[in-house]
């Protein structure tokens, strides 16, 4: 069964290759660029950081776990981790 995420790749891939003049022997660049074009509108949907922002919030939430939601996605941890 596909996922939602790849429903809505190949219908942007069918999209440009539309919008292109249906070239043949084009397929993965036009599913490449639909790839880079959702990968960018995911990575645009970031929620707020904080216990409050999330959809199911953890039970517990100490100093620790705020700065490190605060500070998502950075490499490094918080100073008092």
């Amino acid at each position: 069964m596909m996922d939602h995420r790849e429903d809505l790749i190949r219908e942007r891939a069918y999209a440009l290759w539309e919008a292109d003049g249906r070239p043949e022997g084009k397929a993965m660049q036009h599913w490449e660029r639909a790839q880079a074009e959702a990968a960018v509108e995911q990575a645009s949907q970031v929620r707020p950081a904080g216990k409050k922002a999330m959809k199911n919030p953890p039970e517990t939430w100490s100093i620790v776990d705020e700065q490190s939601d605060e500070s998502f996605p950075a490499s490094d941890p918080p100073g008092n981790y």
